[in-house]
């Protein structure tokens, strides 16, 4: 289960994750996402990854597509920043 959590902050528009970014959650994410930016145009979007526990596959997947248009993350502990920074340094090396 995954509570997404949208709301604009400033000039960004954030959208707060608390579970697990998995199986049909991923999809529900991206409609947020989309969606944000249809309807924040201009607005940064950032999402917060404190309270994630576990993304699979598809939420890597889709976190890389995030990262490539420009999303921000913010991620705390041990696991979350570290998927962060893999899907940056993949992102760079053109992956």
């Amino acid at each position: 289960m995954l509570r997404i959590t949208p709301y604009a902050a400033g000039r960004e528009y954030r959208i707060k994750l608390e579970g697990c970014l998995c199986g049909p959650w991923v999809a529900e994410l991206g409609a947020c996402w989309i969606g944000a930016a249809i309807e924040q145009p201009g607005r940064r979007i950032r999402v917060e990854l404190a309270d994630v526990c576990y993304v699979d596959y598809q939420g890597r997947e889709l976190m890389t597509l995030m990262y490539r248009a420009g999303v921000h993350f913010t991620a705390t502990g041990f696991v979350m920043p570290q998927i962060v920074r893999e899907i940056s340094t993949s992102v760079h090396r053109g992956r």
